[in-house]
């Protein structure tokens, strides 16, 4: 079999489709076969074959081992395929080859891979020696046979010990591993990998850290203590010079060695940020050690780095095959940001601080040392500038930090950021002293920049923090920033009209004086400079001016910006634009900001036109349309509360465009322009005046007929059907005595053939979301008098749905067609639905159970109050048929699974069940519910958040104690997203606890005098009794407050 698998292989590498499909389905029609995955591994282990074939075999056996080898992987087809003996063999196979003397890694990572994926299954109790086996191999192996034990005890470590498994074998695991890392007569690649295992080791730490958490700190204090002079050494022993350029991509001993320290370096620091992070205490006595060492480091490497990176074009960001970073930008990389954590090491602030006792912000002092090397690590590099020259959208993304391309550069900008945050004043003195040093000589223009750079990141930082930035230094950092600005070189003058808007925008005052002729320079740029690197940073740069200044200052500039802008998108090419998506979206933004200085603009300007053709262009972007459709709807709301007139003006002016993208979106099949002309015309037909603007029907309901007879759009139809019922809800005479050109039919049958196909079952639930909506505005426009006999079709339509129905929104919307019936006609809702048939189902149980069933979830201030008086009117009906329908009550809570996680297959083995009750006696419980949201007095996240989040500064640019040296106590991170900035019990709460509205006042007091009226009536105490025994305490203590 074994050729006949070796030919396979090959055919499944063969560039022709046929071929290959038809070998991958033979190797599959092999697996029943016992011999098959002897015959893979034994190719595997055959010199003589070629190594992609070996390759491919190993991975056609773990592929294999996923499907066949046990249900306990999520991939297994349902039938064990190899047999005891078999399996025995394999293990022993293949843990020999990966850990073999030989020296195709290839082989040998791809054999790990498999052992590993078996490990996962079998270990312990069915291959109790694999341990064992890879640590006498690890004692005692080669080189060769090394790295493949390392790698098996690398996915040991990450994937299948459990913290048992781990703390029995934990010491004699570690003090191996370490014997390999600080063995110098190892590889340093080795020595690496071997530091990589070890950091790996903190991950099964810090999961048993809440429940043992003076056993793990006392093993880790055990483990640190031969650790940690280790790492010290590593970053002391200075790097080798890097190999010249030309020998790029050589294996000679000097490339290997200098690419293997890097290697090893990087782990050390990588091993070090992860015990900060698990155990920072047991890092803090060391910590004044670990900065200076990180510090000779970082100073050690700054000319390399600038040599390879700032003045050649080097390749960065390297991995070897191990995943192990190599190259010195990702050793860099790592250390600044070390640097930025071990900065707020309680023993290195003390000594920090201590040195910074009695000198002036000017005198030299580490704080300067610390922009220094900011500044240098920030410099643009050969090849950043090569990219942003080629393609400017790279460029604007950096800038507005929507890259993930995380950087020193960027480092820099969190460490100095970091130290603000510390020291904010002296930081800002700090930067502004080494920055006059630079700019007083002739400094390389990178330099400059980069010093420009930081104080961006700064002054961005402060205004997110709402901190006040120093008038004195603002007043001082133009100096600089207007040199930036005349400068030849496009990227320092590009950053100097960036750090203008950034430096008016967090210190407005400051700058009212400066700024209108940063504005005028801003907008001269934007017309005339030969730069479009310049003439973006001036379109970002306007953002802030306009955000920022006051109307006087910036509304006599409207009409030049929005021109300015005009001018820049008249010189591009509107396709190629298009792919730069965060120019576009830089554009828009900016656009957005000068129309919203007066939006009257729009009414006779070119700035909506703009808007539009931006939107059209960009139709595909989620982001953008999004904005567009933000902009769009404050010009509308902004407009209209003016008056009918000016509404009337602003729909003159962009109905034309609207139906026009209907037309052109349908000839070009282009669903995204479409999608974006309904969204508009939704918004503007929401902000409608009453009666809408003579016309306006006719204009766009051929349009949204078409669409809502004949799209399968899901987003489509539901932009169509909410514009349609918004101008029912605005001036439904009009639609009422429109007729359709071409059959003349009637606008409101017109209405009623399209509710009847978003009703049917050709439409999925999230398409026909708004359709409720759109019905429950005909019955209350219409009323019966106009519907007739269409009326109690269009209801039993909607009960048919509903029965079927599952998306929440939808079930919400088809509810509240009986809700705001029910407002003034409950009894005729009741007759009605007890005469329809829904299914061989009465028609009163169907909707009635969906209701109740539905109603605590419903969304929205109006919709719930809705709902809330609706169903106290049912209630007060007392109708005997409503009694007789059994619905949802309360969640039976089954004691055997009481405290036990509900995986998906208990929940299976375990429904949930529930009692049934009337539903008037569920109407209560559902009111009770309401009653409790209106008050608004479920539990609030965050409310410490304010005194606990850090220090308060004082008058001395210092901060208090307790600002974030919690980062250096041995507590577990509870943030799960900085970008939160929430913990995870946090988010918890907010998931299981936290109302989905505030306090509503209104529906409180509705449902406190319902509750009250209730109670003084004969035959509530019966229903109050049947109530749980917590709804019985909601009623009583939010009635005694109410």
């Amino acid at each position: 079999m074994e050729q006949q698998v070796i030919h396979l292989l090959s055919e499944t590498q063969s560039s022709a489709e046929g071929p290959r499909k038809n070998a991958e389905l033979q190797l599959q029609a092999l697996y029943t076969e016992p011999s098959f995955p002897i015959s893979l591994v034994s190719v595997a282990s055959h010199e003589s074959v070629p190594v992609n074939i070996r390759q491919a075999s190993l991975l056609y056996l773990r592929t294999f081992i996923q499907a066949a080898w046990t249900p306990q992987f999520d991939e297994f087809k349902g039938q064990v395929l190899v047999s005891d003996e078999n399996k025995r063999q394999l293990r022993h196979i293949l843990l020999e080859l990966a850990t073999s003397d030989i020296e195709e890694q290839k082989i040998k990572r791809a054999a790990s891979y498999v052992v590993s994926k078996i490990a996962n299954a079998d270990f312990p109790e069915e291959w109790p020696e694999l341990f064992p086996a890879v640590l006498h191999v690890i004692q005692t192996g080669s080189d060769a046979q090394l790295h493949g034990a390392l790698k098996v005890l690398g996915e040991l470590v990450d994937d299948c010990f459990n913290d048992e498994q781990f703390f029995a074998v934990a010491r004699e695991l570690i003090k191996s591993i370490f014997d390999i890392a600080a063995n110098d007569s190892r590889k340093a690649t080795l020595r690496a990998l071997a530091v990589h295992v070890f950091r790996g080791c903190f991950d099964i730490l810090e999961q048993v850290m809440e429940v043992h958490k003076a056993a793990v700190k006392a093993f880790t204090d055990e483990a640190l203590s031969h650790w940690v002079p280790f790492f010290l050494n590593i970053l002391k022993t200075r790097l080798p010079e890097p190999p010249p350029e030309t020998e790029d991509g050589k294996e000679d001993d000097a490339t290997v060695y200098y690419r293997g320290m890097t290697a090893l370096k990087n782990q050390v620091v990588k091993v070090l940020m992860r015990i900060r992070s698990v155990l920072p205490s047991s890092l803090a006595p060391q910590s004044t050690v670990l900065f200076s060492a990180i510090w000779d480091e970082l100073t050690a490497v700054r000319g390399a780095y600038h040599q390879m990176f700032i003045v050649e074009q080097r390749q960065g960001r390297l991995e070897d095959a191990d995943n192990l970073p190599y190259s010195l930008d990702f050793l860099v990389l790592e250390e600044l940001d070390f640097m930025q954590a071990i900065l707020r090491a309680p023993p290195v602030r003390k000594e920090l601080e201590q040195q910074l006792r009695g000198k002036n912000a000017g005198e030299t002092s580490w704080v300067i040392e610390v922009m220094r090397m900011s500044v240098a690590y920030a410099q643009i590099t050969t090849e950043e500038e090569g990219l942003w020259n080629i393609d400017v959208n790279i460029f604007i993304s950096e800038e507005t930090s929507v890259t993930a391309n995380y950087t020193p550069r960027s480092a820099c900008g969190e460490l100095v950021i970091k130290l603000a945050e510390w020291i904010p004043q002296v930081t800002v003195d700090g930067l502004l002293a080494y920055a006059a040093s630079l700019y007083s000589t002739e400094q390389n223009w990178k330099l400059k920049e980069a010093a420009l750079y930081l104080l961006n990141q700064l002054l961005i930082d402060f205004r997110d923090l709402d901190r006040n930035f120093s008038p004195e230094a603002a007043l001082s950092f133009t100096e600089f920033i207007r040199h930036a600005m005349q400068q030849e070189e496009e990227f320092l003058r590009a950053r100097g009209f960036l750090v203008a808007g950034s430096l008016t925008r967090a210190a407005v005052d400051a700058m009212r004086s400066t700024a209108p002729s940063f504005v005028e320079s801003t907008l001269q740029a934007i017309n005339n400079d030969s730069s479009e690197v310049v003439q973006v940073s001036c379109i970002r740069a306007m953002q802030y001016y306009s955000q920022a200044l006051t109307p006087d200052v910036m509304l006599p500039m409207q009409n030049a910006i929005i021109s300015a802008l005009s001018n820049y998108l008249a010189a591009q090419d509107l396709q190629e634009l298009t792919e730069s998506e965060d120019l576009m979206t830089t554009l828009v933004e900016t656009l957005r900001d000068a129309i919203l200085l007066d939006t009257t603009i729009c009414l006779q300007g070119t700035g909506l036109d703009m808007l539009f053709t931006l939107a059209r262009h960009g139709a595909n972007n989620f982001n953008l349309i999004s904005l567009v459709d933000e902009t769009f709807e404050e010009v509308v709301g902004t407009l209209s509360a003016t008056g009918a007139d000016a509404y009337m003006q602003l729909c003159r002016h962009v109905l034309p465009s609207l139906t026009g993208a209907f037309d052109v979106g349908t000839l070009t099949e282009e669903n995204a322009l479409t999608n974006l002309a309904a969204e508009l015309l939704d918004i503007l037909a929401t902000h409608g005046s009453e009666p809408l603007p003579q016309g306006f029907v006719a204009t766009v309901m051929p349009k949204l007929q078409r669409q809502l007879l004949y799209s399968t759009d899901e987003e489509l139809l539901k932009s169509c059907t909410s514009c349609v019922k918004n101008i029912l809800m605005h001036d439904y005479q009009q639609l009422f005595e429109w007729h359709e050109p071409e059959s003349g039919k009637a606008g409101l049958e017109i209405v009623l053939v399209i509710i009847d196909r978003l009703l049917g079952p050709t439409v999925d639930d999230n398409a026909a979301a708004e359709v409720g909506g759109l019905a429950a505005e005909v019955v209350e426009k219409a009323g019966s008098e106009r519907l007739g006999p269409f009326l109690l079709q269009l209801l039993k339509a909607v009960a048919v749905r509903l029965a079927s129905a599952t998306s929440a929104q939808f079930i919400q919307s088809l509810i509240l067609v009986f809700a705001r019936l029910s407002l003034h006609n409950a009894g005729e809702v009741v007759e009605f639905l007890s005469q329809v048939q829904v299914d061989a189902e009465n028609g009163l149980q169907v909707v009635m159970s969906k209701w109740l069933e539905n109603s605590v979830n419903f969304a929205g201030y109006d919709e719930i109050r809705q709902n809330v008086i609706a169903l106290s009117k049912l209630y007060d009906l007392h109708d005997p048929r409503l009694a007789q329908v059994m619905v949802k009550g309360d969640l039976i809570i089954n004691p055997s699974l009481t405290g036990r996680i509900m995986t998906r297959s208990r929940a299976r083995e375990h429904p949930d069940q529930y009692t049934t009750v009337p539903a008037p006696i569920k109407v209560i419980k559902v009111l009770v519910e309401e009653l409790l949201s209106a008050s608004g007095s479920a539990r609030r996240i965050g409310n410490n958040s304010a005194g606990s989040a850090g220090g308060v500064e004082d008058g001395t640019g210092s901060v208090d104690e307790g600002s974030d040296e919690g980062d250096w106590e041995d507590e577990p991170n509870p943030i799960v997203d900085l970008g939160l900035g929430m913990s995870k019990a946090e988010l918890m709460a907010f998931a299981e606890d936290m109302p989905q509205r505030q306090r509503d006042d209104e529906t409180q007091a509705y449902l406190i005098q319902f509750f009250r009226e209730q109670a003084a009536k004969p035959g509530f105490e019966d229903v109050f009794q049947s109530l749980s025994a917590a709804e019985q305490e909601k009623i009583r203590s939010l009635l005694a407050r109410g």
